[in-house]
């Protein structure tokens, strides 16, 4: 199983090449001006067989590399003859035809490199509706373990305007948060932000760090920089983006991709923005648990279970003597053992199914449910401790 997240260096002394070596679990989002030739329409293949030597580089590493990928629109708008001003219902059509194709290239380039690309489809309510999230969560998690490499599109074939996300970089951010990544890298046409458009303007300063996005951050984006970045999606956005994926204790770096191998020019000093994020993933995680949700239900358990959790174990059912309320799997429970609280967690089971399985070992799950699913009541990832 490839490592999950990790805590990273205090990233203010630290470099950006630095800060992608330290990562554990990267996310990088590569728009369609990158991934696709403006003069044929077609796949840059020279520049995807060179992006997907580094994810190989990176992965061999000991790194979960996670590729959120634009391009199915634009190519499958080609292959039709379909104009940029196309109709949201042509856009749908554009994206069906170009899914494939997409999939296509980024399986072969990968495949070149003894790696398997797995496709996931997301819309704006797979990320921000809790019971899409985590079965979004439970398929990255999966596809990881079996060592795929996820490609995300946003599922414009299904996707109305109501329900879109409309860039990807926000996209990314999103699968950063549901992945619980260390790292959202964002590939864009500048080497990051700068105090002025360094197009327009020859004097423009490059800012190579932010401890924080502040408003004069988020007002260069607006006014100077607003113009920087190419496809449904500027700096603005990619600020926006990187504020989500901070609020999840993910760090994000704004680079160039126009280069190929991107991610290796980087290691060798490529300038880049990097934006820190406060603690890690799983204290984010951790805290959304312990402070946004409302128990649906109780798990009681025994002594033995409660000395399991304080030493960082995950509630196995074997430890579990009593199931209170009716609460589905997902749902926030609270967690009591003999002499009282002893903290809450997201059930890996229905109420229904918790009952059938309470005192019971893990390999007996398959024969009382008539399925085969996760080995714990609540995985300790999922466990937040009152003390």
């Amino acid at each position: 199983m490839l490592p999950s997240t990790t805590s990273m260096p205090e990233v203010g002394v630290q470099n950006a090449g630095q800060v992608l070596d330290a990562a554990r679990r990267v996310v990088v989002k590569i728009g369609s001006s990158l991934l696709v030739d403006s003069a044929s329409g077609d796949v840059d293949k020279a520049w995807l067989d060179a992006m997907a030597g580094d994810v190989a580089r990176l992965r061999t590493a000991g790194k979960a590399i996670i590729v959120v990928s634009s391009g199915a629109v634009a190519l499958g708008r080609r292959r039709l003859g379909l104009s940029a001003d196309a109709r949201l219902d042509e856009k749908q059509a554009a994206a069906a035809v170009g899914q494939s194709i997409l999939m296509q290239a980024w399986s072969a380039a990968l495949t070149a490199h003894d790696l398997v690309a797995g496709q996931v489809l997301l819309t704006r309510e797979d990320t921000e509706r809790r019971r899409r999230w985590l079965n979004a969560r439970a398929t990255l998690e999966a596809l990881l373990t079996l060592a795929v490499v996820p490609v995300v599109n946003e599922n414009d074939t299904v996707a109305t305007e109501e329900i879109r996300y409309g860039d990807n970089d926000r996209l990314a951010a999103r699968t950063a948060q549901l992945a619980r990544a260390d790292l959202l890298v964002l590939l864009s046409d500048v080497d990051g932000l700068y105090t002025a458009d360094p197009r327009r303007d020859p004097g423009a300063i490059h800012i190579p760090f932010l401890a924080d996005l502040t408003p004069e951050a988020l007002a260069a984006a607006e006014g100077p920089n607003s113009q920087t970045g190419v496809g449904s999606g500027g700096m603005v956005t990619k600020l926006m983006a990187a504020r989500i994926a901070r609020s999840a204790g993910c760090s994000t770096l704004i680079l160039s991709g126009a280069a190929r191998a991107p991610l290796s020019a980087l290691e060798r000093g490529a300038r880049a923005t990097l934006i820190a994020a406060p603690g890690t993933p799983m204290t984010a995680y951790k805290q959304w648990i312990a402070g946004s949700l409302e128990p649906a239900g109780v798990l009681v358990v025994d002594d033995g279970a409660a000395v399991a959790l304080a030493r960082g174990k995950s509630l196995l059912a074997s430890g579990v003597s009593e199931v209170r309320g009716d609460f589905d799997s997902g749902d926030c429970v609270r967690v009591v053992g003999p002499s009282g609280p002893l903290g809450m967690g997201l059930a890996a089971y229905a109420a229904g199914d918790c009952r059938r399985i309470q005192g019971r070992n893990s390999r007996d799950f398959e024969a009382l449910l008539g399925w085969k699913g996760p080995g714990v009541a609540i995985h300790r990832d999922d466990l937040v401790l009152t003390s």
